[in-house]
């Protein structure tokens, strides 16, 4: 495990590393540039992090968006950031914020990876990682990780450039609470929120 209370480490261009990322293994990251700065703040919104004390981030990448929801945060937040790429991690590890836990790993883990870190369950859950390019039965396992580890009235906030997360959370969560297609972006994508129903 890698924290923020490591010490920092020099970390490249953030652009040229998740192109790297993505060269390396495609499918495992959901566009080849970082989002944009509208479409961070898009997330932040739907993620409502004043309400938050367990943060959970599924494919920081490089960390862009993982600053940015570091910022949003409650000063009494944890932010655990999950990224199969180690690569991803090591770069997101360096961020220098003792909220912050950088953990290599796959998002279907979620439950023991909040157990591990004495997280308990997450507020919110919010994903950038490519749902339309891994295997379904896959796909369906981290969207039940998650329902099964949010909080009495947590949230799960997805942007992806395809639906199939859509598809796939239907059967857990039912009907997104919103949704909107973020075009100041490159490639637009759209933002979804489901909240945990009892």
């Amino acid at each position: 495990m890698e924290n923020a209370d490591s010490q920092p480490r020099a970390v490249s261009n953030k652009p040229l590393d998740f192109f790297r990322g993505f060269l390396k293994d495609p499918k495992q990251v959901g566009s080849v540039i970082p989002s944009s700065r509208f479409m961070e703040r898009r997330i932040i919104d739907y993620a409502r992090l004043q309400r938050c004390r367990s943060v959970v981030e599924l494919g920081p990448g490089t960390g862009g968006t993982t600053r940015a929801l570091l910022e949003a945060m409650r000063p009494d937040a944890r932010l655990l950031a999950i990224d199969l790429n180690p690569l991803f991690t090591e770069a997101v590890a360096s961020i220098s914020d003792p909220r912050l836990i950088s953990q290599t790993g796959s998002a279907a883990d979620l439950g023991e990876f909040l157990g591990r870190h004495e997280l308990g369950q997450a507020d919110v859950v919010i994903s950038g990682i490519p749902f339309s390019t891994m295997p379904a039965k896959i796909g369906s396992a981290i969207i039940r990780a998650i329902a099964d580890h949010l909080s009495e009235d947590g949230a799960f906030v997805a942007y992806q450039f395809r639906s199939e997360v859509a598809r796939l959370a239907w059967p857990v969560f039912g009907d997104p609470r919103k949704t909107e297609m973020v075009t100041l972006n490159i490639p637009p994508m759209r933002i979804w929120r489901w909240e945990k129903t009892t």
